[in-house]
């Protein structure tokens, strides 16, 4: 056996990845591809609340799955985290013995908070880790792409302002913790018909953020920006505008949609707040998934 193979045989048969929940503050659409693909100026947190995968040696492939939304994952193709396995297997340089993937699934499905992206990108991180390959998060986000725009960024799962089709990542520097609630009224909105649905595909780009990105000056910031999806989205799901009022009313200082929907976010000045908002539209919604949460700061 050669010392390459010894190496990898040898390596821990369990290893856990948090894939967590991505939240859009903010999302420009500033044009479109001729391949259909949309130019993006996005700035991107990443939350506590979200998946985990977990990777152990096995005698063969195999893909579980558990979790309050485990029914929603698809299988075949469509699946990323199997994807992602494959991709990994495709760019490696040493034998890739087989795994035991358990995907603990807690995010809602299409709900515009990146679960699949993130399930993908957090199975490239274990699987680069488990198989003790050393590709790091640059060469995985140069290969990942072709699973998805939101890859890149979640791969680096930490503050960044996005742009491209989300392949150009810039760090947020001094961004600091937000406590957040997260509101989905059950709804899953199709990505294609949100953007199906657009009425402007060439909306300038971001203002520059602050410098100083206090809460303070990032709600003011936050407040010079859309989300130009939420229209659109609105509009073939009207719920997310009682989503967006529930959030106002139990106190939010800021509220929106992320990404193409239905879960929209609402900031509140500290975890306290938020926990009494998310146990007051749980009453008053209980087929909402509601949950408070609170997003990385910026390393």
């Amino acid at each position: 056996m050669s010392s390459a193979t010894e190496a990898v045989l040898d390596a821990s048969s369990t290893l856990n990845e948090a894939a967590p929940a991505k939240v859009n503050l903010a999302l420009h659409v500033t044009g479109r591809r001729t391949d259909g693909y949309h130019f993006l100026d996005t700035l991107a947190v990443f939350t506590d609340f979200g998946d985990q995968v977990l990777v152990e040696s096995d005698g063969s492939d195999r893909f579980l799955v558990s979790g309050p939304f485990a029914a929603a994952v698809p299988s075949g193709p469509d699946n990323l985290v199997t994807c992602a396995r494959d991709l990994v297997r495709r760019i490696a340089t040493r034998p890739c013995p087989p795994v035991r993937i358990t995907l603990e699934k807690n995010i809602p499905a299409a709900s515009g908070l990146g679960g699949g992206s993130s399930d993908a990108a957090a199975t490239l991180r274990a699987l680069d880790r488990h198989w003790q390959l050393g590709l790091g998060e640059q060469r995985l986000r140069d290969t990942a792409l072709v699973l998805g725009a939101d890859l890149p960024m979640c791969l680096a799962a930490r503050p960044v302002r996005a742009s491209g089709i989300g392949e150009i990542l810039e760090p947020v520097s001094k961004l600091p913790a937000l406590d957040m609630v997260l509101i989905n009224p059950g709804i899953e909105v199709a990505t294609p018909a949100v953007f199906a649905a657009l009425e402007r595909r060439d909306s300038n780009p971001l203002p520059a953020p602050p410098h100083s990105l206090s809460r303070t000056a990032l709600l003011d910031w936050l407040a010079s920006t859309r989300n130009d999806l939420e229209a659109p989205a609105r509009s073939i799901a009207p719920d997310i505008g009682t989503v967006l009022s529930a959030l106002r009313e139990s106190g939010a200082s800021f509220a929106r949609m992320s990404g193409s929907g239905a879960t929209c976010f609402g900031l509140f000045a500290d975890a306290a707040s938020a926990a009494h908002a998310t146990a007051a539209i749980a009453k008053q919604q209980p087929g909402w998934f509601a949950i408070a949460t609170r997003t990385r700061p910026s390393p």
